[in-house]
């Protein structure tokens, strides 16, 4: 295939590839939330029972971003992420053919563990761009994996109603597995550290970052909280669009995501003003729409245009403060990036992970109006965090020249050899 290259050693089609690589790694951990119910049915799983595969995924999820994404800074990358990509395939035949929900838990487990490549495809679409690109070459991957996220319940709706759904996870492998593939065939070689680091030593560096890295510190917080955010909305959206005056059926809270779409479309925008230094006035004012797209989404519990408009500016602002930070830490160290990536993203999930936690217990004790003070206070957060950032870290532009490292990566190879 002929491409035309971006400066970095990126071409349009590389970087749409990459974009849907990450996509359809992170969909594969939401497959199973509308299908709870069927495979428990299938499998003979107590609710609870089921429910326990969205926790297999999430904590193999987190566990491959803390024990595999640094791999990315110790091994050559393309072979990193081409095994990862192969195994979550396996791992997804396995979720096809299990027999038993002990089978499905565990294959569900490794899935989420393995499906981190998609956390070393964007640090390594980071390094092969052009520095004045980064932003809108990170927006684009970002927003193939925020896609595959909100898109993945539909998807997952729509072949369980053709096939049953184990043809969810036999679609998603087939996919995955040519994904591998391709990633094989058009990502370039590009180097780690060579072996001079330990694992031990590696997974140490990873947590050193934090101690390190001031502006990592603050934009992982920032991360974090907007993630919750973002996480309350999406968790407690499905309870109010099943109650009253809405009462919508499963499938048609399935093509909300399709709103979510929308906002998260605009990150390539978001990374575009970084890109001309604007990189601080897209975290401040993304962090001030968050709050006030919770101000919409709080009118929308009786009215649904205010309900689209707060879901519509939540998305976008929660792309413009996670695509900013991205390019604020991606600056820090390049050849440690995907170790700042690791501490970045595990924060950022934790983040929303307890923004799920809490959204549950809210909504039992002060419905709809507590779920929104709670997002509200989220939101809040970042724009606070963000503030204390420009005061205590003197301004410090988030292009300023990385500090030097002990052991230089090698430059990728352009032919992939």
């Amino acid at each position: 295939m002929t491409t035309t290259p971006h400066p970095g050693g990126l071409s349009r089609w590389l970087l749409l590839l990459m974009s849907a690589a990450t996509g359809l790694a992170v969909a594969g951990n939401y497959f199973a939330q509308p299908l709870l119910d069927l495979i428990g049915r299938e499998l003979g799983l107590g609710p609870t029972t089921a429910a326990l595969t969205v926790t297999a995924a999430q904590a193999g999820y987190a566990l491959g971003l803390i024990l595999l994404v640094p791999l990315g800074d110790l091994m050559e990358r393309r072979r990193l992420a081409v095994a990862l990509y192969a195994a979550t395939a396996v791992f997804l035949l396995i979720s096809a053919t299990a027999a038993d929900g002990t089978v499905l838990l565990i294959s569900t487990a490794l899935t989420g563990l393995a499906s981190v490549g998609a956390q070393v495809v964007v640090p390594f679409a980071a390094t092969l761009a052009d520095p004045a690109e980064r932003g809108r070459v990170v927006g684009t991957v970002m927003t193939g994996l925020i896609l595959g996220l909100l898109l993945a319940r539909t998807a997952s709706g729509t072949l369980s109603e053709l096939g049953g759904w184990r043809t969810v996870y036999w679609v998603n492998a087939a996919l995955m597995a040519l994904t591998a593939v391709l990633l094989r065939l058009f990502l370039p070689r590009l180097g780690g550290d060579g072996g001079r680091l330990s694992y031990p030593a590696l997974l140490r560096s990873t947590l050193s970052m934090f101690r390190l890295e001031p502006l990592l510190r603050w934009r992982a917080g920032i991360g974090a909280l907007s993630l919750a955010s973002f996480s309350v909305l999406w968790t407690a959206l499905t309870f109010l669009l099943a109650g009253s005056p809405y009462e919508w059926t499963e499938s048609a809270i399935g093509l909300f995501g399709l709103v979510g779409a929308a906002g998260a479309l605009t990150a390539t925008v978001a990374g575009r003003l970084a890109d001309r230094g604007l990189v601080q006035v897209v975290t401040g004012a993304g962090t001030v729409l968050l709050v006030a797209s919770w101000l919409a989404i709080a009118a929308g519990a009786r009215s649904l245009v205010w309900l689209l408009a707060g879901v519509i500016l939540l998305d976008l602002a929660h792309q413009a403060v996670l695509n900013s930070s991205q390019n604020v830490v991606y600056a820090l160290r390049p050849q440690a990036r995907n170790r700042i990536n690791s501490a970045f993203m595990t924060s950022f999930f934790v983040g929303g992970a307890i923004g799920s936690a809490l959204t549950s217990l809210v909504w039992v004790h002060a419905g709809w109006s507590g779920v929104c003070v709670l997002g509200g206070a989220l939101s809040a957060g970042t724009l606070v965090l963000w503030i204390l950032e420009r005061l205590t870290t003197g301004r410090q532009p988030a292009g300023t020249p990385p500090r030097p490292v002990a052991h230089p990566v090698p430059a990728a190879s352009p032919k992939g050899e």
